[in-house]
């Protein structure tokens, strides 16, 4: 994996989650690019590179909200680092399966995000709206992950490498 697309990645991904992202609102609520990128380069490069690109991402994330700074960092490394760690068990997955992962990575990254701000005594946390939008959320995500599994794949791939088909 290529540190300079690696940066150019992460940039691109918290410009995306602020500046688009923030005006296609479902509900009222927005996807966790951050997460769906994180959670895709643990799938394709191991846990550890998932936990760091989501710790980044959700820093950068984290400037843009009014929660404590690293709210969302923890939340993105710690559930890209549990799909990296699953992700080792499994020797294929299907492509349909993306949306599935998508989808679950958003529950986890939201429970996480709930309960870790729980603790901190963050407002908005509180009561069933912050379940709702886990759950909105976590659909969000379902849609745009085979897409930004693809992207992802795509763009971390090493030009050098070739792939022969038979």
């Amino acid at each position: 994996m290529r540190v300079r697309r690696t940066v150019l990645l992460l940039v691109a991904t918290v410009l995306l989650q602020v500046a688009v992202f923030n005006h296609l609102r479902v509900d009222g609520r927005v996807p966790d690019l951050g997460l769906i990128v994180a959670v895709a380069i643990a799938f394709d490069y191991g846990p550890e590179s998932g936990a760091v690109f989501g710790f980044f991402a959700g820093l950068g994330f984290d400037f843009f909200l009014e929660t404590p700074l690293g709210l969302s960092a923890l939340a993105y490394a710690l559930t890209a680092f549990g799909v990296g760690t699953l992700q080792g068990g499994v020797l294929r997955t299907p492509k349909w399966f993306t949306p599935v992962i998508g989808a679950l990575s958003g529950v986890v990254g939201g429970l996480i995000f709930i309960g870790v701000g729980l603790l901190a005594g963050v407002e908005g946390v509180h009561g069933n709206e912050a379940f709702v939008t886990v759950l909105i959320t976590s659909l969000y995500n379902a849609l745009l992950a085979p897409f930004v599994f693809m992207a992802v794949g795509r763009w971390l791939r090493d030009p050098h490498d070739r792939i022969t088909r038979f």
